[in-house]
């Protein structure tokens, strides 16, 4: 999410300080692994607002995205390149795509902890997509 290591280690580390000063408000609502993980999103989420990540605001024109599949066969999808991908994007794209792919939220749930729409959720996963296919396909023509 924060797509620099050392943040990253930091955050992690940060994180886990709360998980054990905040030990004693865990309710057991859900599990243990659960809470934590959502520690470290609420932190990686507020420190990437501290550097005012700016998302497009989209008009009514545009929420109906229609998300379609192109496989190609030719792309090498590897682990290397979809990194970098990942890596290239902006930093709204890279939040919203990795709360939806990676860590399995939907988008009413992004849309509430990133205090944007559903539908600008929607349209930042599906243009993210989009330009990380575009990204991988030029890299497997060069």
């Amino acid at each position: 999410m924060l797509g620099n290591d050392g943040d990253a280690e930091d955050l992690l580390q940060n994180s886990f300080i709360d998980v054990f000063t905040k030990l004693d408000s865990f309710r057991f609502q859900s599990t243990i692994g659960a809470w934590i993980k959502r520690i470290v999103v609420n932190n990686c989420i507020n420190f990437l607002k501290k550097k005012r990540i700016d998302f497009e605001i989209l008009d009514d024109k545009t929420t109906d995205v229609v998300e379609t599949e192109h496989v190609n066969s030719t792309v090498d999808l590897k682990v290397n390149a979809i990194n970098n991908a990942l890596g290239q994007l902006s930093d709204g794209y890279k939040q919203v795509f990795s709360l939806y792919l990676i860590e399995g939220y939907d988008h009413a749930e992004i849309a509430s902890i990133l205090g944007i729409s559903e539908a600008t959720s929607k349209s930042q996963f599906s243009r993210a997509k989009a330009k990380i296919r575009n990204i991988l396909e030029s890299q497997s023509i060069a």
